[in-house]
């Protein structure tokens, strides 16, 4: 078993946006060697999420609109009076930092409309995603 791990940077330019990190991801795959496996990508950062989803601008936008409707910014939350982002904490909370996908013949295994998001909650900024990929 042999276990290859990269790191990808992603700036972000909006507090709240949806960057498809799909190419990255599958060029770290690429780099690996590892032909049938895992590979985990996990977003370092309290106030980002990983996803997957399809590239379709309207989409991209609702997915946006329905974390800020889910979310709201200013909306009382007690870790406001500590930092002003508790909405971004509590959005990447429960949709995750973590999204694990097969590897076979090298690839990886996703469906034709499923892309890699990166779910930006607090930026802009410059965020880490950590891909990790174990296998043969």
């Amino acid at each position: 078993m042999r276990i290859f791990f990269e790191d990808i940077r992603v700036s972000t330019r909006n507090r709240t946006e949806v960057v498809d990190v799909t190419a990255d991801v599958e060029e770290v795959m690429r780099r690996s060697g590892i032909i049938n496996g895992i590979c985990v990508v996990h977003t370092l950062h309290s106030t980002t999420a990983i996803i997957v989803n399809e590239h379709e601008p309207g989409l991209r936008k609702d997915i946006v609109k329905k974390v800020q409707q889910d979310f709201p910014k200013g909306a009382g939350w007690l870790h406001d009076r500590v930092d002003d982002n508790a909405d971004a904490h509590l959005a990447s909370s429960y949709i995750g930092p973590t999204r694990i996908f097969p590897v076979r013949q090298g690839r990886l295994v996703r469906g034709p409309w499923q892309n890699i998001f990166l779910l930006e909650l607090d930026g802009p900024r410059t965020r880490k995603i950590m891909v990790e990929i174990i296998g043969e």
